[in-house]
């Protein structure tokens, strides 16, 4: 795998760019210099993100969502997380 996110991923198994892996591994989302812990979807070269709206559900059972557009950062968590290397030589 490359340490370098997907352009488009989305969380719906029913979408063309979900991936099972790099959800598993965990991908985090900055969108417009804050992290947002409720993106079912993202579009880095369009630069959009779909948050989901609370606890709302539409008639089929999938999650609300609504469209922003900005500025889009993903990030894998386990890259995020993993202490820096000692610079002490």
């Amino acid at each position: 795998m490359t340490d370098t996110p997907p352009d488009r991923l989305c969380a719906s198994p029913k979408s063309a760019h979900y991936d099972e892996a790099l959800l598993k591994r965990g991908v985090g989302v900055r969108f417009n210099g804050v992290e947002k812990h409720n993106v079912e979807e993202y579009c880095v070269s369009e630069g959009w993100v779909r948050l989901s709206v609370g606890k709302t559900v539409d008639r089929a059972g999938n999650a609300m969502t609504v469209k922003y557009k900005g500025t889009v950062e993903p990030f894998f968590e386990d890259i995020a997380r993993a202490p820096a290397p000692d610079s002490t030589t």
